[in-house]
């Protein structure tokens, strides 16, 4: 059985409804998780990383407004606090890092 952690960060319901409707797509493989971590690198230092990933065996499982994710457990603290919110505007469109 699997351990669900509390997650370190939340996702805005528009974030949830825009994740869920990319994995409802035709050909979705189902054995991917939600991936949120950061990579190092560049002149701006960390990067973040909203993808759809297999399962490390060093990932563990997060939920989050009634969605699962898998992280790196060592990127917590990277992400402690943030919330991924989904914008879907005329000038702006895409997931956006609110990191405090």
């Amino acid at each position: 059985m699997e351990t669900v952690v509390e997650s370190p960060l939340q996702f805005s319901p528009q974030a949830v409804q825009e994740i869920r409707r990319l994995m409802d797509e035709p050909g979705f493989d189902k054995n991917n998780f939600l991936r949120i971590g950061v990579k190092g690198g560049g002149c701006s230092g960390l990067s973040y990383i909203l993808c759809f990933d297999k399962r490390q065996e060093s990932d563990q499982i997060f939920e989050s407004n009634e969605l699962t994710f898998i992280m790196n457990p060592s990127h917590g603290i990277y992400l402690s606090g943030m919330e991924v919110h989904w914008e879907d505007g005329l000038n702006a469109r895409g997931f956006r890092f609110n990191n405090p």
